[in-house]
């Protein structure tokens, strides 16, 4: 059982800078692979961003390529969001979550956490 709990969110000017922060419980933090998922209002969960075990592959969803980017500190069982050069189309409810394997699907991860908020304003 892994459980994963998100901090970070807030409210930000556009342009501005965020880093969402997901810690989870348990010994076995290096062998899931870590995704960020967000849930815009009256939209589908989507994929975001995801880490690899080791950190060593990533992936980055092409809306938020280059203003995003997903990292890990498997010492502190801890993966992170740094979202830059935000816009109000970013807003949304931001998810971590674990999986086994390396998916950008929603359905393969086991694991989520509650959820951050993140506004943008204009």
């Amino acid at each position: 059982q892994v459980q994963l709990v998100e901090s970070g969110g807030g409210l930000v000017q556009a342009g501005g800078s965020l880093r969402l922060s997901c810690a989870a419980s348990g010994r076995t933090f290096s062998s899931y692979v870590m995704g960020w998922f967000r849930r815009a209002p009256g939209k589908d969960r989507v994929f975001v961003a995801l880490s690899s075990g080791s950190g060593t592959v990533t992936s980055i969803a092409d809306s938020v390529k280059g203003r995003f980017a997903i990292f890990r500190d498997n010492d502190k069982n801890t993966v992170y969001l740094q979202m830059n050069s935000l816009k109000p189309e970013d807003t949304a409810v931001y998810y971590c979550a674990a999986a086994k394997s390396i998916w950008t699907a929603a359905d393969a991860y086991d694991y989520w956490g509650q959820g951050t908020q993140v506004t943008v304003s204009s």
